[in-house]
C-alpha cells in the first residue's frame, strides 16, 4: 500500500518529535553525569549561552556564572550520583519545555564527612540551537534533604 504525501508529511512531523524528544531526554542525562563528573567536561554542549539557573544555591544567570557555580557546588564531595527520572518534554517548536524527578546523593569524605541526600524535581527551559538542544531554563525544587549518618565509600568501578 502506497502512502500519500500527506501521510509521509504526518509520518515525518511524527519523527522529527520523536527524534527531538529522544535529544532533550538525553540532555537532562548529559546533565546529571556531568555533575558527577565533577562538571570536568565541556558544558558548552549542556547550555544555552544565556541559561538562567535557579537553585538551593541560589540564581545564577549567564553560561560562565551557571558553570562556575555548579562547578562549586559540587567541588567538596568526592562522590556524587543524580538519579534523574520520569522525564516528560512538552514541545513547541523550536522551545520545549521538560520536568522531571531528581534524587541526588552526595558523599564526601575526611573527618568531617557530609554525606547527604535530595529529593525534589527539575523543570528546564530548552532551546533548539544551530549545534542542536540546550538547556536555557533551569531549576532545581527540592521535596526534601537529609543528611545520611553514615556512607561507606567503596573503590570506584570506573564508571
Amino acid at each position: 500500500m502506497a502512502l500519500d504525501e500527506s501521510e509521509i508529511g504526518g509520518l515525518r512531523r511524527q519523527l522529527g518529535e520523536l527524534s527531538d524528544r529522544s535529544e532533550i531526554t538525553d540532555l537532562i542525562t548529559r546533565l546529571g553525569v556531568w555533575l558527577d563528573g565533577h562538571c570536568l567536561e565541556d558544558p558548552g554542549e549542556l547550555f544555552a549561552a544565556d541559561v538562567v539557573a535557579e537553585t538551593p544555591g541560589g540564581r545564577q544567570e549567564g553560561f560562565d556564572v551557571v558553570v562556575d557555580g555548579a562547578r562549586r557546588a559540587h567541588a567538596d564531595y568526592a562522590r556524587l550520583q543524580h538519579f534523574v527520572s520520569n522525564v516528560l518534554v512538552d514541545l513547541d517548536g523550536d522551545q520545549a519545555s521538560a520536568r522531571a524527578h531528581l534524587v541526588a546523593v552526595f558523599i564526601s569524605e575526611g573527618a568531617q564527612a557530609d554525606t547527604r541526600v535530595l529529593v525534589g524535581h527539575y523543570r528546564f527551559g530548552i532551546v533548539r540551537t544551530t549545534v542542536g538542544w540546550r538547556i536555557s531554563r533551569l531549576a532545581i525544587l527540592p521535596s526534601w534533604s537529609s543528611p545520611v549518618s553514615e556512607a561507606a565509600l567503596i573503590p570506584s568501578p570506573g564508571a
